[in-house]
């Protein structure tokens, strides 16, 4: 079943037309089967270039349109709203880009003029098997979940929670904070690492926004954009959150806890360090010895 194809070549100033030979491009076009049209112009982004598509579409009865210039990613909705003007669907719409994938990184003007008609060959024989597509919008889910609860996830929470999104903020440790809650001075202002970031902390537990999810891991995720459904697993803490005050006494009465065995005692550059349960030692029998200088 036979088409009605126009085709349009862009100069792209001399970017395009300083490599590609974009008339002889214009002329191969006409032989090629289906295309009713081909046509060069110096700007096809312009809008003389789009009124010329329009027109065209209009006055030949064009059913599928194929513009040969620069990236997609740069003019494609441009042209694509060109077709949808003249009332044919934003999808019977194909782009060559022979600027980036040609004139830009071909040496010689013969290949680069070679490579052009293949392109805009490939374009249109695609061209000819588009089918009309709605284009439709459909309700998403604005919900967030962040996973891990650093200094870099507290801060994408709060930034989020403040725009007036629900976050979910996920962190397999009982406490959050990360690897900054470790540290005393932060790099390269040397600023106290506990004063930036214990606000933050407080700010995350109190704002309303954000559901705060420690000792959890993320099981598995499934659907798709704007409708994911993630299983999250929350650790047995055996604390009742709602009467928690964060006091700690919990956690140091544990009995699943992991005791140091080791104490460590620091006088300058000296280390000194003691074994739990010594009796004596080659210092005299007073439970402690040197370690080694730090």
């Amino acid at each position: 079943m036979s088409t009605k194809i126009g085709v349009y070549v862009c100069h792209c100033g001399t970017n395009i037309s300083g490599k590609v030979n974009v008339d002889e491009v214009t002329e191969f076009a006409k032989t090629l089967p289906d295309v009713v049209i081909a046509r060069n112009n110096k700007f096809m982004c312009s809008d003389p270039g789009q009124i010329l598509i329009e027109d065209d579409i209009k006055n030949l009865g064009l059913e599928r349109i194929v513009v040969a210039s620069c990236s997609p990613l740069m003019h494609e909705p441009t042209f694509r709203g060109a077709c949808e003007r003249a009332n044919v669907n934003r999808y019977m719409f194909q782009m060559a880009n022979i600027r980036e994938h040609c004139s830009w990184v071909t040496v010689d003007p013969t290949a680069a003029t070679d490579k052009a008609k293949a392109l805009v060959s490939g374009a249109i024989a695609k061209a000819r098997g588009l089918i009309s597509l709605p284009h439709k919008s459909v309700p998403v889910n604005p919900t967030t979940l962040i996973v891990g609860a650093g200094i870099a996830g507290i801060q994408a929470a709060l930034d989020i929670a403040d725009s007036g999104r629900t976050v979910y903020l996920v962190e397999k440790e009982p406490s959050i904070g990360g690897h900054m809650a470790t540290f005393d001075k932060t790099f390269p202002t040397l600023d106290c690492a506990a004063c930036i970031l214990t606000p933050k902390m407080v700010q995350i537990g109190k704002h309303p926004n954000i559901k705060l999810m420690p000792s959890s891991e993320v099981e598995e995720v499934k659907g798709f954009v704007g409708n994911f459904q993630v299983k999250i697993r929350h650790k047995a803490t055996y604390v009742d959150r709602s009467k928690c005050s964060g006091c700690g006494l919990c956690w140091e009465s544990c009995p699943a806890r992991k005791i140091p065995g080791r104490r460590v005692i620091r006088k300058g550059k000296l280390v000194i360090g003691a074994t739990k349960g010594a009796a004596a030692n080659s210092n005299g029998g007073n439970g402690f010895h040197k370690g080694p200088n730090r």
